[in-house]
């Protein structure tokens, strides 16, 4: 008696759209450094280290450029951190997560930055792969501009939860911000709101900073602050405090 048993094929996963083509481009271009003369060397520690230095000279213009690559691999949580500077005193960061929030979705965080020309640059990648698809995302970020966004999270290994996550944005110009606005010389004011998520609870401030003559003071090396904070829900109920602040600069 024969017994007839099915094979199941895995689909392979098609290319992304930059890859079609690749091995006929690769043929025209890979090997071929005409006026250049080029070293590249590879090494690898014992902890897992991976280091590239890559070198290049131009015979025409006699222009030499140079890189320095360190890459970890933490494969235990699907974590590779690179770090790249090249002699136009560029550095790059790129962190990347594969397989770790679904099979087959890569996450890439890829940053540089030019001390000489103060530019900045920031990426983020995802990838997903998987049978008879292949999808890829990227998003640029502009450093430079006006918008900020910031974020806080704490983490306890002991119990292996998360234990506070915060979220702030913000927004800033050379003479205006989201948080603080400086109306003049002698005064500023500023504004805050905060939201706290599985509640219904908010806290909204706002806070003025007033100085009445920057030239005028006791004598040098004394300066005086007076405050008061008004509680605006109870406007009427009391609570509100003063204060009274000198500091002393011998």
């Amino acid at each position: 008696m024969i017994e007839r048993g099915q094979i199941c094929q895995k689909m392979p996963v098609p290319p992304t759209y930059a890859d079609l083509g690749k091995s006929a481009r690769d043929v025209f271009t890979k090997g071929y450094g005409f006026g250049l003369i080029k070293l590249d060397l590879k090494t690898k520690s014992e902890n897992g280290l991976e280091f590239t230095s890559s070198g290049s000279a131009n015979t025409e213009t006699t222009d030499v450029l140079g890189s320095l690559e360190t890459k970890y691999r933490w494969t235990e949580y699907g974590l590779t951190f690179t770090d790249k500077r090249d002699t136009d005193n560029t550095l790059g960061t790129e962190i990347t997560v594969e397989d770790q929030l679904a099979r087959g979705l890569k996450l890439t965080f890829d940053s540089s930055f030019s001390p000489n020309t103060g530019g900045k640059n920031a990426k983020i990648k995802t990838g997903y792969k998987r049978e008879h698809i292949n999808l890829g995302c990227d998003v640029d970020f502009d450093i430079a501009g006006p918008s900020i966004q910031g974020a806080l999270m704490n983490f306890e290994t002991a119990k292996s939860r998360v234990t506070q996550s915060n979220f702030a944005v913000g927004y800033k110009t050379d003479e205006f911000q989201l948080h603080t606005n400086k109306v003049n010389k002698k005064l500023e004011t500023a504004s805050n709101l905060a939201w706290t998520a599985g509640n219904s609870n908010t806290h909204f401030g706002i806070a003025a900073k007033y100085q009445i003559d920057p030239d005028a003071c006791f004598s040098p090396g004394i300066k005086l602050t007076l405050s008061a904070l008004l509680d605006g829900k109870n406007v009427n109920a009391g609570g509100h405090k003063l204060g009274l602040g000198l500091e002393f600069q011998a």
